[in-house]
């Protein structure tokens, strides 16, 4: 079973476009991480002002893994340097239970 964790992060929409450029040019691998299975960006299309980074995991182990590497450690380079672009975040962590794809 995978597990998967949401970083629901508050951005102000005027800080939207510099949250998405500091994804672009992250420096992480994440792609290449033991175990990871898959990433999807949000940005909401309604009133609202969280974001979410959503990744799916082989396996609570393997996130674990991710955050201690060095490559997580580039990849978030941006958040120490130039200050972070959130307001706010929290992480969730959920088990997958069923997942459709079309046929």
């Amino acid at each position: 079973m995978s597990i998967v964790k949401i970083n629901a992060i508050t951005v102000p929409r005027e800080r939207f476009e510099e949250f998405e450029r500091r994804f672009a040019t992250r420096a992480g691998r994440v792609s290449d991480a033991e175990g990871f299975e898959a990433f999807d960006l949000l940005r909401p299309n309604d009133d609202r002002e969280v974001c979410l980074v959503i990744t799916r995991w082989r396996s609570e182990e393997d996130f674990r893994a991710w955050v201690a590497s060095p490559d997580f450690a580039a990849g978030h380079a941006q958040h120490r340097t130039d200050g972070p672009v959130g307001t706010a975040s929290e992480i969730w962590s959920f088990d997958l239970l069923e997942s459709e794809l079309p046929a």
